[in-house]
């Protein structure tokens, strides 16, 4: 047992989420599990629409009352940037069962891909909703 004269020695602690910076894939790799869970709730919301077109004009035009507004608009832009960002990460992560795409810098630039293509997805589908209306 050291004596109280033995200085402390200052040992650094473990790296917690504030401190240390993770890289994009693991970033991704969580959002992938979010956008899954966030998909999951959104089907619940998406099935309430085809109900309400299902159970006649009065319900259907309240649902679309509902969705045609700020809020609804962004629910459903930020499930679909859901969906695609989901859709995109998965089609990689099928190249990577492949066994395809698994060196470190294959992995970044595919990082930037799907969300690239994520973001280009989301973006046309909104352009075209907002050009159709």
């Amino acid at each position: 047992m050291p004596d109280s004269t033995t200085p402390k020695v200052k040992r650094p602690l473990s790296p917690h989420l504030q401190v240390y910076k993770l890289p994009l894939t693991a970033l991704m790799s969580i959002t992938h599990r979010v956008t899954g869970a966030a998909l999951a709730l959104g089907t619940v919301i998406v099935t309430a629409f085809f109900l309400a077109a299902a159970a006649g004009e009065e319900y259907y035009d309240m649902v679309m009352r509902a969705a045609d507004t700020v809020g609804g608009t962004v629910i459903l832009c930020l499930w679909s940037a859901a969906l695609y960002f989901h859709m995109c990460n998965g089609i990689r992560h099928m190249f990577w069962d492949t066994g395809k795409f698994l060196q470190k810098d294959q992995a970044n630039r595919t990082n930037y891909a799907v969300l690239m293509v994520a973001f280009m997805l989301t973006a046309g589908t909104w352009a075209y909703a907002f050009y159709v209306n």
